[in-house]
């Protein structure tokens, strides 16, 4: 073997250990040293440090992160060998060594003999030699395990950090010296991913964009030049996608504020800053805005708004990427899209219905739950009985509207031919006793006293000119009237003449009738009139849906919505949203990837004790992956969200709660329960604890202002 064979194998041979000396030179910082570990178990560890070394490094804040390790960066390192490995700690809480006893006995003595001497404490050298006061600033600091960072070859034969979630091994008679990362190593370890999370990420989006969140922070008493201010975190906007998302705290501690950066985060993907390995991504995002903070203008937003988010991209058109819909308009949004809908016509019939049910409480009056049961689907053209029974029941509900005070249009075709049998009014023979004969509506005998009201019923109903609220009194009229002797002498009559055995008024019929006659019928179908426009002719729900897969940001303002209408049409919309995708799916399709938004979840969602898997929360909770529909939610209260949604949350966004009521709810889920006490004291605004998909364990941050500035503003 010549001299250049020689060196060319000893390159290959110490290639690894270069290159494990290199990862592990920018994660351990040696000036950063704080002490030494001395006891530890699968969960949990425990560091022996001293006041010098924690001064040092700008003190040990509780929840931050430390890494404890065997490597000496001063000699070769195989990557391959068990110890050559960093274990991440997180800060709980300080704990007891042996000496403990003795010094704290000591230091009351101590304190004792500078009672009353403002000008003196009582570790003054006058009152503590030096090497006391060095031994005595040793403490016991316990800690979470966290997880074992480790190295390991790819297939290109090159070496990547990996991470795993526990502690796969320990000794009980071996130190390990502990330090507390910051700057450029501390990023590394906060905004660690797995390469395997990034591969997914190329191959189910061919983009692997991570957008900027905020920054490290372990505590309110957030004290800067302590090494941890300024180093960023980031999220992968991808991990939102098809999951759920969950943020909660208090009124004024940031919600909005992080939604707002998620949202401009993933609306950013459609411009990716590496475009040799990222393909622009649009994602078409919807908010249900309460409040009406991402729709319009505001203060908090520096008189800016989410809406205006397409300004960072100089090359963009705001009718392309954002479009706002609300039910009353906006004297600031003269392009704002009316969520109304025509209830009077055919291909409405049946949205319009579905509106109407939606808004009535649960365990409503019998006749109103008998109402939820009538569907309108029109049937085939050559069966003529149910086609005339459709087009009276569809005359009926026109007249509920009506009688409702929902507006007429211009032009409703509307007829009572063929619907109504002369039998009805004028009477005819029964099948079974031709000599007898009965009266009908017109000469009704059995009730001589409604016999002047049956009559005005009975020309309306057989008039060529009508209008639909004297059509509401005519049908109230006729209900009463199929409670007479005469109407079921008229029904038996009919049903065996009748081909198909059936009775004269179908049950859809009789509950519509039953929804006219009620005197709160009317009243309940009326908290729904401010979905209705005589003028309009499409589906908001479907306009919708087509700015979603177009790659939109669609903006729904119901500040100015009845609570209870905003739930209906809410619920609406996500059905439409949920079907057109499962549709989609069941087609052998790929989805369109949707991201929903929905503030103040509490009004919306199901309760936390509500189990009903029929609810389109639920249901997009539990299959919404599959069907491409993400969905960020924000409340106030853990409690206050239905289980099956929390269990399927992938990631938490976690600022103050205020009561133990909500954070038991909490630390169910992930280690949120290290952050409990923190959850609960710390009020400042933006401080958050963030779990995402990608990254593996809790990481505090500060979250980012949002706000809207282009490059050029940058600048």
């Amino acid at each position: 073997m010549n001299d250049f064979e020689g060196s060319l194998n000893s390159f290959h041979e110490d290639q690894p250990k270069n290159d494990a000396k290199q990862w592990f030179s920018k994660l351990i910082q040696e000036d950063q040293y704080i002490g030494d570990l001395y006891a530890t178990n699968y969960e949990e560890a425990k560091v022996l440090v001293h006041d010098t070394y924690r001064e040092k490094v700008g003190g040990i804040p509780s929840l931050c992160f430390l890494i404890a390790t065997r490597i000496n960066l001063k000699e070769d390192i195989n990557f391959k060998r068990e110890d050559a490995s960093i274990i991440l700690l997180r800060v709980k809480d300080s704990t007891s060594i042996p000496q403990d006893r003795e010094v704290e006995k000591v230091r009351v003595q101590t304190a004792q003999r500078v009672t009353g001497l403002t000008d003196r404490h009582w570790d003054h050298s006058e009152y503590m030699d030096e090497k006391t006061r060095s031994v005595f600033g040793f403490a016991g600091i316990a800690c979470r395990i966290i997880g074992t960072f480790f190295l390991e070859e790819n297939d290109q034969g090159h070496l990547e950090l990996k991470f795993g979630t526990d502690l796969s091994n320990f000794y009980s008679n071996m130190a390990l010296k502990v330090y507390k990362p910051k700057g450029e190593a501390l990023g590394i370890f906060a905004n660690y991913v797995d390469p395997k999370n990034i591969s997914n990420h190329k191959n189910n989006f061919e983009n692997t964009q991570s957008v900027k969140l905020g920054e490290i922070r372990y505590a309110s008493t957030n004290r800067k030049h302590q090494g941890v201010d300024n180093v960023a975190t980031y999220i992968f906007p991808a991990d939102l996608l098809s999951q759920k998302s969950a943020l909660f705290g208090m009124t004024r501690t940031g919600k909005s504020n992080t939604t707002k950066i998620i949202a401009k985060s993933v609306y950013e993907l459609r411009k990716p800053k590496d475009t040799d390995n990222d393909k622009p991504l649009r994602i078409g995002q919807i908010i249900f805005d309460p409040n009406g903070e991402y729709a319009n203008e505001n203060v908090q937003d520096n008189n800016s708004a989410l809406k205006n988010i397409w300004q960072l991209l100089a090359d963009r058109k705001k009718e392309d990427e954002i479009v706002t819909y609300g039910i009353h308009s906006h004297k600031n949004d003269t392009e704002r899209k009316m969520m109304l809908l025509n209830f009077y016509l055919d291909d409405n019939l049946q949205i319009g219905k579905d509106i109407i049910d939606a808004s009535f409480r649960k365990d409503e009056a019998k006749f109103i739950e008998n109402f939820k049961q009538v569907f309108f689907e029109e049937p085939e053209e050559s069966d003529k009985g149910a086609t005339t029974r459709y087009k009276r029941r569809v005359l009926a509900y026109r007249s509920l509207l009506a009688k409702a005070g929902f507006e007429i249009p211009i032009g409703l075709d509307l007829s009572t031919d063929g619907l109504f049998k002369a039998e009805l009014f004028n009477g005819r023979p029964t099948a079974r006793e031709e000599s007898k004969r009965f009266n009908g509506m017109l000469n009704v005998q059995s009730e001589p006293n409604n016999a002047a009201k049956y009559q005005s019923a009975a020309k309306i109903l057989q008039s060529t000119s009508f209008s639909l609220k004297s059509l509401a009194t005519a049908f109230s009229t006729l209900y009463d009237f199929m409670k007479t002797v005469e109407y079921k002498a008229f029904d038996r009559w009919y049903i065996d003449q009748s081909s198909s055995g059936e009775s004269w008024a179908d049950g859809d019929f009789e509950k519509i009738l039953e929804m006219i006659w009620r005197p709160n019928g009317a009243k309940q179908i009326g908290a729904v009139r401010d979905n209705h426009s005589p003028s309009t002719s499409s589906d908001y729900a479907e306009d919708i849906y087509n700015d979603l897969i177009n790659g939109k940001l669609v903006i729904i303002d119901q500040s100015s919505g009845e609570p209870l209408l905003n739930k209906s049409s809410a619920e609406r919309i996500m059905w439409y949203i949920f079907r057109k995708n499962q549709e989609a799916f069941r087609s052998g399709q790929l989805p369109p990837e949707i991201l929903v938004y929905v503030e103040e979840a509490h009004n919306i969602l199901p309760a936390g004790s509500d189990l009903d898997l029929k609810d389109v929360w639920v249901r997009t909770a539990k299959e919404g992956s599959k069907y491409h529909i993400g969905m960020v939610y924000a409340t106030q209260e853990v409690s206050s969200i239905q289980k099956n949604i929390l269990r399927n949350t992938a990631n938490w966004f976690i600022s103050h709660l205020n009561n133990t009521d909500e954070t038991k709810e909490l630390v169910k889920y992930y280690d949120f329960i290290d952050f409990e006490p923190s959850i609960r004291r710390a009020q400042d605004k933006g401080f958050l604890r963030v779990k995402t998909l990608s990254s593996p364990f809790i990481v505090p941050m500060q979250i980012d202002k949002f706000e809207i500035k282009t490059d050029e503003q940058r600048k």
